[in-house]
This record gives C-alpha cells, sequence and structure tokens, in this order.
C-alpha cells in the first residue's frame, strides 16, 4: 500500500476548500467553496436517505465524492457548461490512481446517470444545498435568486426531497435562531 499517494489525494482533496462554486458570480452575491457545498450536500443526503428508507452511508459518500474532480477541474457553472467540455471521468481516474478507492469513480458514475434511488437522492441532496443558498441569498434581498430558485425546485425529484424544499420555501434563513415572539430576549439579553 503506497501511503504516499493516499495522503497525495487527501492534500488534493484540501484544495475544494479555496475552490469556489462559481455560480455565484453571476448571482452577484454569496459565496462558498466546493467543499463546504461538500459537507452540507452530504448531510441532507443522509436526512433524505433515513427518510425515504435508502443506504444513508451510499448516499453520504456519493454526496462527498461527487464534485471531487473539481479540484483539477474547477467548478463548472451553467454557463461554463455550455462552452467548456470537462473531463471529469479522467479527472478523477488520475486522482485515484494508485490509491484503494477506486469505488469513488464508480459512485460519481453512478450520481451523474441517476438511476438509482441513493443517486436520485444525492442528486436531490446536491440541489436542495443549492436552494438552501439561494432562499438565504433571497431573504437577504438579492432580486435574482427567486428565479433561480424556480429552476434548483424543478430539479428535485425525490417525494422527500419536494417536501424539504417546499419546507425550505416557507421558512426565513434565520428562523432557527431569530426568534421574533422572544422579544424581551432581544431587547434585555435576557
Amino acid at each position: 500500500m503506497d501511503f504516499g499517494r493516499i495522503v497525495d489525494l487527501l492534500f488534493e482533496v484540501g484544495m475544494l476548500q479555496r475552490t469556489p462554486r462559481t455560480g455565484y458570480r453571476f448571482l452577484g452575491s454569496g459565496g462558498q467553496s466546493v467543499a463546504e457545498h461538500l459537507f452540507r450536500t452530504a448531510l441532507i443526503g443522509y436526512c433524505l436517505a433515513k427518510l425515504q428508507g435508502a443506504d444513508g452511508a451510499k448516499v453520504v459518500l456519493m454526496c462527498l465524492v461527487h464534485d471531487l474532480a473539481e479540484s483539477r477541474t474547477g467548478d463548472q457553472n451553467y454557463v461554463y457548461k455550455r462552452y467548456v467540455e470537462v473531463k471529469e471521468e479522467e479527472a478523477l481516474r488520475d486522482m485515484l490512481e494508485g490509491t484503494p478507492f477506486g469505488e469513488f469513480l464508480e459512485l460519481v458514475k453512478e450520481f451523474n446517470e441517476g438511476k438509482t434511488l441513493e443517486a436520485q437522492i444525492s442528486r436531490d441532496a446536491d440541489q436542495l444545498d443549492l436552494i438552501l443558498e439561494l432562499k438565504e441569498q433571497k431573504d437577504l434581498g438579492n432580486p435574482y435568486a427567486e428565479e433561480w430558485l424556480r429552476y434548483a425546485l424543478k430539479r428535485i425529484r425525490t417525494p422527500s426531497g419536494k417536501k424539504l424544499s417546499q419546507a425550505i420555501m416557507n421558512r426565513q434563513f434565520c428562523d432557527w435562531w431569530f426568534r421574533r415572539e422572544d422579544e424581551d430576549w432581544w431587547v434585555r439579553g435576557r
């Protein structure tokens, strides 16, 4: 076992912390690294898998690896995809060469095909992370976020994904911490 190759892979995965999701350039506000996206996508995927009786561990791993190749290719938003051909499979294969993690490539293929329940859940989790980001930007006043939300909501396929997306739309991004009924707390701090 070449532990040096595994270390190289782990250093490369660290690049995702500094790889921006590029769609925010067009939205005009917000921002997120690919690593930040993968983290919340994995948690969303686990929640959806639990709700739908799917293999949660497989969904989490699929969510974590679906954008790994972006450490080499960069994030390709919808505008870029019109003009740029990305060799995602080749990048991922080169990235994983000499490691025992070939199943990552198979999970990314499964994710991209979107045929299995776990892939559909993972794809919904990917979109739900975007929907959460867009909802926050909408709540903060970005006028374009609402139109982007309209398209992202149409991409959701699973029953639990649809219910979760509607719940997102019915909440404010700050509802989890800013309880308006706690006026005394906000005035007196007690």
